[in-house]
């Protein structure tokens, strides 16, 4: 396809532009291949193509997706996004009036795990995985906060976790559960070692979000700095090209959750966001205000936090099954 412009492809523009922007990675990496797939499905071969009738092209292949596809709602949501970045951001051409098939997103109720669940699914996990999950109940944390955690965004004095760019780019701070704190020490005690091994090989330098590297050029260095759950191995950053140590991936703890929960012979299906919904549920059994609940998780929208109301009114938490007056 050609798409120049100042020497450059279209997709190149736009990673530049969403890394100016300072867009995530994955996102940068989701957009690009929802234009890829935009220009093939209408097969464009030139950037004047792309101008022509982009607002009846846009419709057609979200209705695409939607009834040929049966894509999710979500999924939908982020193609269209991607597109309104490309046509509003890239392209100057605002999409106006947009009217398409829309895939439906039918409420639903959480998976919950009781206490019980919860505490056989941690006896059986061990290492960082042990930690993440009890961060994602304990603290209510999203596996993306869990895994990017910082060693300065711990505050062992007032018990609480600062997460910072959260989602909707905000900061929040939540409680931090103090038992937790001996295995916590342990593990930054060798996560410690390792970055001390990595400074002494020339290496040891994180990544640091916007433009705090050239503020403050010996921070990415700095033990404050460092991730609570690096990686194991060095790798190549995509973007400038600099060997460091990332943080860990997310698909680990996944993975090692689901191999619980199979061990445990838990039938319900649990994900890292499990044990979010739990911690919000198990809070409100409590009697805990559910506009703090709503502060704790980051939830813009009160009508977001209210799912959990509903989780409380199914079963032994609310109707009572006539079977059991017999």
């Amino acid at each position: 396809m050609s798409t120049q412009v100042s020497g450059k492809k279209l997709l190149a523009e736009m990673s530049d532009l969403m890394r100016r922007l300072h867009y995530s990675i994955h996102t940068e990496r989701s957009y690009c291949d929802w234009v890829s797939r935009f220009i093939r499905f209408h097969q464009l071969v030139s950037r004047d193509a792309l101008l022509v009738d982009s607002k009846g092209k846009v419709e057609a292949f979200l209705t695409h997706l939607a009834v040929r596809d049966n894509v999710a709602a979500s999924t939908q949501n982020q193609a269209f996004n991607a597109l309104v970045f490309l046509f509003q951001r890239v392209l100057d051409q605002p999409l106006e009036g947009v009217s398409a098939a829309r895939s439906r997103k039918e409420p639903r109720i959480p998976v919950v795990l009781t206490r019980d669940e919860v505490r056989q699914t941690l006896a059986l996990l061990e290492g960082h995985s042990e930690l993440v999950v009890k961060l994602l109940y304990g603290c209510g944390l999203r596996i993306t906060e869990a895994v990017r955690l910082r060693v300065q965004d711990i505050d062992y004095g007032y018990k609480q976790v600062t997460v910072r760019n959260g989602k909707g780019a905000k900061d929040r701070v939540t409680p931090f559960p103090g038992n937790l704190e001996p295995l916590l020490k342990n593990h930054l005690e060798r996560v410690r070692l390792i970055h001390e091994q990595d400074l002494q090989k020339g290496y040891g330098a994180v990544y640091l979000p916007f433009a705090l590297a050239r503020k403050y050029p010996q921070a990415d260095r700095e033990w404050n700095w460092q991730y609570v759950f690096p990686s194991r191995q060095l790798s190549e950053d995509p973007r400038s090209g600099v060997t460091r140590r990332h943080h860990l991936d997310q698909s680990v703890v996944n993975k090692a959750i689901k191999q619980a929960v199979r061990r445990a012979e838990i039938t319900k299906r649990v994900s890292a966001h499990t044990f979010r919904h739990s911690f919000a549920t198990h809070l409100l059994q409590r009697g805990t205000d559910i506009r703090t609940i709503q502060s704790l998780l980051g939830h813009q929208n009160l009508q977001t936090t209210m799912i959990y109301t509903h989780v409380l009114k199914q079963g032994g938490e609310g109707v009572v099954s006539p079977l059991e007056d017999l």
